[in-house]
């Protein structure tokens, strides 16, 4: 699956999420709690891959999958350009952020960063459109 795949498909599934709960009348509050990964592994067990192992992406007491996914990501499915001329972005740098190359493409790596997974975050992030939040994601080659 492409990064624009699975981003589309995410994106689908997550609105999917939030209308119901908006329907309902859940408060912004209520929205992001309902998205603590113990209550999604039960609530929405199709959300995730990992849900059917009962598994988190990242190894943290208290993780939030609202975002599933970091707004300062960026990627493309042919890669981010040339390794000398990628640059990662300053805020990605500050919490672990790092590339790995694969032929003449590189794309982040950012597994050990779990800044996006806590509710802190989401709660600053916060919008009930996913791609709207992730509206910079999807970019350019560079090269």
């Amino acid at each position: 699956m492409t990064y624009i795949e699975w981003f589309n498909e995410h994106a689908k599934k997550h609105k999917t999420i939030v209308d119901k709960l908006v329907a309902k009348g859940y408060s912004k509050e209520q929205i992001i709690d309902y998205f603590d990964f113990d209550n999604m592994v039960n609530a929405e067990p199709d959300f995730c891959l990992l849900y059917q192992d009962n598994k988190k992406c990242h190894n943290m007491e208290k993780l939030n999958c609202y975002l599933c996914a970091c707004p300062y990501f960026r990627f493309n499915d042919e890669g981010l350009g040339l390794y000398n001329e990628f640059k990662i972005l300053s805020k990605c740098d500050i919490h672990n952020g790092k590339e790995f190359a694969v032929e003449k493409s590189i794309h982040h790596d950012c597994s050990n960063c779990t800044v996006p997974h806590h509710k802190s975050f989401v709660e600053k992030n916060f919008n009930l459109d996913w791609k709207e939040i992730m509206s910079d994601c999807h970019t350019k080659p560079e090269n």
